[in-house]
């Protein structure tokens, strides 16, 4: 179902699939949450929802390694021989029972969004319950055990030949980056708090892929304590300058929450209206799109800004009295949609976010000599 003049908007989700997700040892019970929220506003009276369907073994294969897949059928959470270095298991991403079950759910949800803007059912599909952006190819990182973003895309190319891929998260997306590094057929952008020691490290913004690829991968590193206005600045600056440049036949956005303020990971100072500007952009492209989770370990503040975004998404404007709901306690003791910022000072100075700004916008010149456009 949809808005009568609206967007097409097919919403992910099912009880096998919450089940499964609410098993990840850092975000223990964050789908339910998530999804209990957005019931409750009963913004699914607004979307054709969807049952996620299991993706196959061939499937993941796409994009991990075949010792990774192996591997993963057959891990347990008893297994004395696995070490941290093997495969990426260990304390970020320990082996939990039922790991391929989970894999297969958390892949196939993003798939099954994917196909819905395959097959022209929808304009705009959702999996708040992936966005898994740090897996590599032959190893769990990060929290993130399956590369669900990465199998996506593989799909829409089924039909769309230039995907753009958006990272909001307060990490860099580098798990994705380094899957499509080589390729034109896929435009990355992940903007990103950049400081030493914070995880991965990754993303410099001189950073722009690979012989083939080279110009294909943009990086929007900023500091600690970053707010909204400087994020809709970074973000409206590049944006429409890249698309004028790369025209996308579909695009995916992973809308991580760990650059909200209060995150106890993300050393962000954002609000969901930042990201709520964000999503109004990507929508001012009129392009199929794909929008994911990622990041986000203040699970209620994850539940509000997806929630946010997809009212967002199908144009409902909503109450900022949190609806009495299972999960409903949790909200207390404001029980308001809002998130209020920190105190956390931000890091960035205009003169830091223009130096990036212009820097980036170089590396976006240069893609346009090598496609022969100007700028």
């Amino acid at each position: 179902m949809s808005t009568k003049n609206g967007p097409r908007v097919t919403f992910v989700t099912d009880a096998r699939l919450l089940a499964l997700c609410d098993r990840v040892p850092i975000i223990r019970h964050r789908a339910s949450i998530t999804n209990s929220l957005i019931c409750a506003y009963n913004l699914l009276d607004q979307v054709k929802v969807v049952p996620s369907v299991p993706a196959s073994e061939e499937d993941i294969r796409g994009f991990h390694s075949e010792e990774y897949v192996q591997f993963l059928k057959t891990a347990e959470a008893d297994r004395e021989d696995v070490t941290e270095e093997e495969f990426g298991l260990g304390f970020d991403c320990p082996v939990i029972d039922n790991l391929w079950p989970m894999v297969c759910q958390i892949a196939g949800a993003s798939l099954t969004a994917a196909r819905a803007l395959t097959s022209g059912q929808a304009n705009y599909a959702i999996n708040w319950y992936g966005g898994w952006h740090h897996a590599q190819r032959d190893s769990a990182s990060g929290f993130c055990y399956v590369n669900d973003i990465v199998l996506a895309i593989r799909q829409l190319h089924v039909k769309f030949d230039k995907v753009l891929y958006i990272d909001l998260d307060v990490h860099h997306g580098d798990g994705v980056e380094n899957a499509f590094l080589f390729t034109p057929k896929v435009m990355t952008l992940s903007f990103h708090q950049l400081e030493a020691g914070f995880f991965p490290g990754t993303g410099e913004k001189h950073d722009v892929g690979c012989g083939k690829g080279r110009h294909y991968t943009l990086n929007v590193p900023y500091r600690v304590g970053i707010n909204n206005k400087q994020f809709i600045y970074l973000f409206e600056s590049i944006l429409y300058e890249l698309c004028e440049v790369y025209f996308p036949d579909a695009i995916v956005c992973q809308c991580g929450a760990d650059a909200i303020s209060g995150d106890p990971i993300g050393g962000g100072n954002l609000t969901p209206d930042a990201f709520k500007s964000c999503i109004q952009h990507i929508r001012n492209l009129n392009k199929p799109t794909l929008f994911l989770g990622g990041g986000g370990y203040n699970k209620v503040n994850a539940a509000k800004l997806w929630t946010v975004i997809t009212s967002a998404i199908v144009d409902k404007q909503l109450s900022t009295d949190i609806p009495e709901h299972r999960f409903f306690p949790l909200y207390g003791p404001s029980f308001e949609l809002e998130v209020s910022v920190g105190l956390r000072k931000s890091e960035n100075s205009q003169k830091s976010l223009d130096e990036t700004i212009n820097t980036v916008r170089e590396n976006i010149g240069k893609l346009a000599e090598l496609l022969g456009k100007k700028t």
